[in-house]
Formats: structure tokens, C-alpha cells, sequence
């Protein structure tokens, strides 16, 4: 039995969390930061690294006690080191660092994308199925949208991510321009749940041959049809243009990722990352694969400490620790 205590401050969630044999979540701590940064429509860097400073030893305190556990009760410390904000990184390794020196524990950096994929062995009392190798991993993050292929694990082999926007980023940018809020993934899709997907005729940037994606034309044609609709002084359909846009991301993400799972011969396909959370892409997803289909619970798509305790896992299990002198990774690539 191996457990494993997490911290996670790669953006704007300051989280901990305490992860048994890299699968059954014992506690998951969660200090958000949204109300703060709803402000400035965004993430504030700045702002960022202070609230974490502020926040992370009680989040961290409240993993252990709500796990039952103390800090020699664990057998290891995992941290987040890359990618995210260098300010927001630095304060996660830093604590992290501490606890492990200062309970002799070893420590393990670990990549944030990494983590999101691992989320999807994650439960709390009841074991859920695990994912077959090999595996595709969608992965769909803030400011990622990639396509990873998993023959076991560790083993990560990129097929293609975005050229520009990734979908998350899509999101946030469009529902600025709708004024529905932030973040804008959720709020794209409440409002999309009053919309007609079919009102508008988005484009669908497919860019075929490739497993690579691009969402900056389509949030530009939204911007274009606000533009015009604004000149000619005519109301803007926030519902309408939120499900067409969402039903144009959606159809992209599902048509490359089963594309890509017939042509790679995947066994399973593992969603992950904060946009995994959307209902739509889930329902999608899951109904036209031919393959099983893990997404993790919503709890688990966005940040959070646990995935990096469920990667931290396996890496401790091939015996890949770190030293005391590894330094932050905040562009740090998977595959």
C-alpha cells in the first residue's frame, strides 16, 4: 500500500490531496480562485502566486486531516513542476520541497498534463474500471488540446496538439465576446442549453492529413458575426452563437479523437483536462466510440491535486524520484 500526498498550484486552484496506490483518493483539497479572478475576465499571474501563498499550508493541512493521516503516515511527496505560471509553480515546489525535507520523504515533480491523463484511474469507494493499453488520451486543458497515444504506462507518444487557441482558451475567449462570463466553459454551455447548435454554420477547422487542431478561426467568426451584428445595431443571440459554437468544438474534438483511435488501434480512449467537464463532448464521446470511453468524474477534470498524486504513483513505482535540486518546467511537454 503506497499513499501519496499531492500539491498542485500550477494556475489558479490551490489544491492537496492524498491518493492511495495511485487510485482510491482518500482526500482532495481545493482552494479556488475564480471569484477572484472573474474580476479581470482571466487569470491574474500576480494575483495568483499571492492566494496561493496564502492558502496552500491550510489546504494541505486539511488533505491530511480529512485522509486521517499524518505526514510520516505518507510515503512519499508529489508536486507539480511544470507546465503552468512560474509565480504560481514556485510556491507548490517550494512547500513541497519543505515537507519532504523536512519529513525525509522523497519528492516527486510531476507534469500537470500528465496528471490530467491519471485522473481517470482516480475513485473514492468504489473501483471503477481501469483503462486498456494502448490508449488515447484527449487531452483538453486550459491551454492544451492535444492527442496522446499510451502503449503502457509512462510511455507517451504526441500525435498532434494546437496550432493557436486550444479549445479551453476558445471557450474563455468567446464567452468574453458573448458577455456570459468566466470561466467559459461552463458558461458557454449553460447558455447553450437555450440555443439552437444548428442556428449558425460555424466552420469546422478539420485540418486534414494532420492530428493537430486549430480553434482560432472559428472564435475569429464568432468575433466577425458579433462585429456585424453590433454595426447594424441588431441584438446578439448569446444562446444561438454559444451552441453552435459549442456543437462546432465538440464535432472537431470527437471526429479527430475516434478518427485517430481506428487508425492507432486503441483499446480505450481516457478524456481529460478542464474541458472534459463539458456535457456535450461526454455524451459525444461516449456514445459514438467504438472503445471504452474513462472520463473522470467532473471533481476530477478540472485542477486538482489527486491526479498528480495518481501519476506520482506510477513514477514512484519505476522508482523515478527526484532530487532536491529539480527546478520548475512551466512549458514542460508530454510525449
Amino acid at each position: 500500500m503506497t499513499r501519496i500526498l499531492a500539491i498542485e498550484t500550477s494556475c489558479d486552484e490551490t489544491a492537496a490531496a492524498v491518493v492511495e496506490d495511485g487510485r482510491r483518493v482518500l482526500s482532495s483539497a481545493v482552494a479556488s480562485q475564480i471569484e477572484i479572478h472573474a474580476r479581470y475576465g482571466g487569470v491574474f499571474p500576480e494575483v495568483a502566486s499571492r492566494q496561493h501563498i496564502l492558502a496552500i499550508a491550510p489546504v494541505a493541512q486539511q488533505a491530511l486531516r480529512d485522509a486521517h493521516l499524518s505526514l510520516n503516515d505518507v510515503d512519499a511527496i508529489a508536486v507539480t513542476r511544470g507546465p503552468g505560471l512560474p509565480g504560481s509553480l514556485a510556491v507548490g515546489v517550494n512547500y513541497a520541497k519543505g515537507l519532504a525535507l523536512a519529513s525525509q520523504k522523497p519528492i516527486l515533480g510531476i507534469n500537470h498534463l500528465e496528471g490530467h491523463i491519471y485522473a481517470a484511474w482516480l475513485y473514492h469507494d468504489h473501483p471503477t474500471p481501469e483503462p486498456q493499453f494502448p490508449l488515447l488520451a484527449l487531452l483538453v486543458s486550459g491551454g492544451h488540446t492535444e492527442l496522446i497515444l499510451m502503449e503502457d504506462h509512462l510511455q507517451y507518444r504526441r500525435l498532434g496538439g494546437t496550432r493557436d487557441d486550444a479549445a479551453g482558451e476558445a471557450f474563455d475567449k468567446v464567452a468574453r465576446l458573448l458577455k456570459l462570463g468566466y470561466p467559459g466553459g461552463p458558461a458557454i454551455q449553460k447558455a447553450a442549453q437555450r440555443g439552437d447548435p444548428e442556428s449558425v454554420p460555424f466552420p469546422r477547422p478539420w485540418l486534414k492529413g494532420t492530428w493537430e487542431f486549430s480553434f482560432s478561426g472559428l472564435k475569429t467568426a464568432v468575433l466577425r458575426l458579433v462585429r456585424r451584428l453590433e454595426e447594424m445595431n441588431k441584438p446578439i443571440p448569446q444562446a444561438h452563437l454559444a451552441a453552435a459554437f459549442q456543437a462546432a468544438v465538440v464535432d472537431v474534438l470527437v471526429g479527430k479523437t475516434l478518427k485517430a483511435a481506428k487508425a492507432f488501434g486503441v483499446k480505450s480512449i481516457v478524456v481529460a483536462g478542464g474541458v472534459s467537464a463539458n456535457q456535450l463532448l461526454r455524451e459525444r464521446i461516449t456514445s459514438e466510440s467504438p472503445v471504452p470511453v474513462h472520463i473522470p468524474p467532473l471533481e476530477f477534470c478540472t485542477d486538482n491535486a489527486a491526479m498528480i498524486a495518481a501519476a506520482a504513483f506510477r513514477r514512484f513505482q519505476a522508482e523515478q524520484t527526484d532530487d532536491w535540486g529539480f527546478d520548475l518546467m512551466p512549458n514542460w511537454r508530454l510525449g
